[in-house]
């Protein structure tokens, strides 16, 4: 059914030159865990774009639950938990998630800094890399209020307070984020706005960025 499906598409919108030329090429040797066992740490950056998807498509279904006011935000995610099937896993799956990510990110870009692989010709990835480590930084820190309870509200208390202590923009950069003089009623939409679209639409577009670059330079050689 499905190679129908592919044939059918095939012969009217010839994809499988595309298809091959962004899939198949050759793997280096130092990473392939089959010849070298510190090829693993090569992974990092695969798991981290398949967490991602995961983030993403659990998002796609806790949004079509979620309320983003201070009325309902909690309430609706209290439903989602109690009524909804496999509520409670999919949100399970997108908290947890959004801490590994952040890890494995992590460890992706401490792999990248003591293999050199930021030196020349990649020092544009490493500037594209970085930039996608603040902009996950972003998605948890306004994803982390959603959920609008004490902890949430309070934890984003602080790190407004933090970005507020920033010179020169620190104020301008706290009303934005809070959306007027404190953290309320206009927050949640904002940081929802933040967490549903603009954000994702960045990562999406560094993460394109950052693949084509490699794709174009090759994965860097061994240490």
């Amino acid at each position: 059914m499905l190679r129908a499906v592919y044939k059918w598409v095939d012969e009217r919108l010839d994809v499988t030159p595309i298809w091959r030329d962004v899939a198949d090429h050759e793997v280096p040797e130092h990473v392939n865990p089959a010849h070298h066992f510190s090829a693993f740490i090569y992974c990092f950056g695969g798991l981290t774009f398949f967490v991602v998807m995961i983030q993403i498509l659990s998002g796609m279904f806790l949004a079509m639950y979620y309320v983003p006011d201070i009325i309902n935000a909690h309430a609706s995610v209290k439903y989602l938990q109690t009524e909804v099937a496999m509520g409670t896993i999919v949100r399970g799956m997108h908290h947890w998630g959004a801490s590994v990510a952040i890890v494995m990110l992590f460890l992706h870009t401490l792999r990248v800094f003591f293999t050199g692989s930021y030196k020349n010709p990649r020092e544009f990835n490493w500037i594209v890399g970085v930039l996608i480590f603040f902009m996950m930084l972003g998605l948890g820190f306004t994803g982390y209020l959603l959920p609008w309870d004490n902890k949430a509200y309070f934890a984003t208390k602080v790190g407004i307070q933090i970005a507020e202590s920033v010179p020169f923009i620190g104020s301008y950069l706290a009303t934005f984020l809070q959306g007027g003089d404190m953290v309320g009623a206009t927050t949640i939409p904002r940081f929802y706005a933040l967490h549903v679209f603009f954000l994702p639409a960045g990562l999406l577009g560094l993460l394109a960025t950052h693949f084509i670059l490699i794709r174009r330079q090759g994965i860097s050689g061994p240490l």
